[in-house]
């Protein structure tokens, strides 16, 4: 199935650990950055999981390899500044 989109281009500011994450995994499913957030977004629409557990395990070593020990709690406290 083709379905027809528009996409806009947005500036999204997003944590630079995790964004590394994000593109690392993009690359590794041989697919856009975009098209990977629109995947685990409409993957969380339904409450589906987006990921099978072979990427599960490139997330987690890439979330090694980049120093990011956050899980989805953490996003409730996160807070804007320069370290």
């Amino acid at each position: 199935m083709n379905t027809k989109i528009e996409r806009t281009q947005t500036g999204v500011r997003i944590e630079r650990r995790l964004l590394k994450v994000l593109k690392g995994t993009a690359e590794h499913l041989d697919m856009s950055l975009s098209d990977l957030i629109e995947g685990i977004a409409l993957h969380s629409f339904e409450n589906k999981p987006p990921f099978s557990e072979e990427t599960l395990r490139k997330i987690a070593q890439l979330k090694a390899v980049y120093d990011l020990d956050w899980n989805a709690e953490d996003s409730h406290k996160f807070t804007e500044g320069k370290t």
